[in-house]
């Protein structure tokens, strides 16, 4: 892997806006993928986006491929931050209980049986704001023997602090995830304790490290559809785009400020997960979390509108999956091989 860099925001802001304007300006000089740009994509027909779609998938991916990770928590709950969609912030009363950082061993074996369960990736992930020096090097450890098992690595970590993704980066880590959640300006709506730019910051990092960016976002937050197309128009502005984008579909947790969020209209999600693939063709867009409530007709419409990569398991960090089997039925009626 080559080091580059994203350099999407300069500094850490308080308010999400600069980054916003710096982004749209760049992206729009370049004629590229501006917010009014994705938003046209929305607004398309829907049969003329999915077959849009469809094209552009076509062209960079075998379409009959899925790409399948598993998630693992490796240390859940306790979380300082409050993000509004999330059960493990522990100013929150979700019923979730908070437990330590995982054994090396343990996590490891976790690891062996997603393989064993056809997963190419697995991805770990704890409730920090952002990993201590001493809480790194287990998980550094987690990285070298996950990665000799033959299996792509990712981890979730929260924001890193300088040297943090080098040592990660050493140790051999393919994936870092880090999502931008939502649009820049609805961002400190959501969430308080950190800036949209604290995000970028990390991963300019990441990217600095030689590491590949893993960036995404969770839609039916309450978001307006530009929200939407300026969330998809932020991360195809990255130089380059994440090379995985999960969209989410909000698990509303009862406790948290968005557990009476109203759903979101399934087709305005797969209208997003279309704008994703058309607005960064060569990304792996993932079907994230809030799969579980989604019918087998709904995520078939997913994958036929790009999405090539899936969470493999029975528990995504805290909420449900769709179960192993299921999913394997699936995928074979569709006739999608695992990649």
């Amino acid at each position: 892997m080559t080091s580059c860099s994203t350099k999407t925001a300069a500094t850490p802001a308080q308010t999400a806006q600069p980054v916003r304007l710096h982004l749209n300006t760049r992206k729009e000089a370049a004629g590229e993928w501006s917010t009014d740009a994705v938003m046209a994509l929305f607004e398309l027909p829907f049969n003329d986006l999915m077959f849009r779609a469809q094209q552009v998938h076509r062209e960079n991916f075998d379409p009959n491929a899925v790409q399948r990770s598993t998630l693992l928590s490796i240390k859940t709950g306790g979380c300082s931050e409050d993000c509004g969609y999330c059960s493990q912030a522990k100013r929150y009363q979700t019923g979730l209980e908070s437990e330590e950082l995982m054994a090396v061993a343990e996590v490891v074996d976790k690891a062996r049986i997603a393989k064993e369960n056809g997963a190419s990736r697995f991805c770990m992930g704890a409730a920090w704001r952002g990993p201590k020096d001493r809480d790194l090097e287990p998980v550094i450890e987690m990285v070298k023997q996950v990665k000799a098992l033959g299996l792509e690595t990712c981890v979730t970590l929260g924001m890193l602090r300088e040297g943090q993704a080098q040592k990660l980066a050493d140790a051999g880590l393919d994936y870092y995830n880090h999502n931008l959640d939502t649009a820049a300006e609805m961002y400190d709506s959501i969430i308080s304790t950190h800036s949209q730019a604290d995000r970028y910051d990390t991963i300019d990092k990441v990217r600095d490290a030689g590491i590949h960016v893993c960036s995404g976002g969770i839609i039916g937050m309450g978001e307006s559809r530009r929200a939407r197309a300026a969330l998809i128009s932020q991360l195809a502005s990255m130089e380059p785009p994440p090379e995985s984008v999960p969209i989410n579909n909000l698990v509303r947790v009862e406790g948290t400020p968005l557990a009476d969020t109203p759903a979101i209209d399934i087709f305005e999600f797969i209208r997003t997960i279309a704008a994703a693939r058309i607005s960064m063709p060569t990304s792996y867009v993932r079907l994230s979390a809030g799969r579980r409530e989604m019918s087998d007709e709904a995520q078939s419409m997913c994958f036929l509108a790009g999405a090539n990569s899936i969470f493999y398991g029975d528990k995504l960090l805290t909420t449900g999956n769709p179960d192993v089997e299921g999913d394997a039925a699936l995928l074979e009626k569709l006739g999608i091989r695992s990649v």
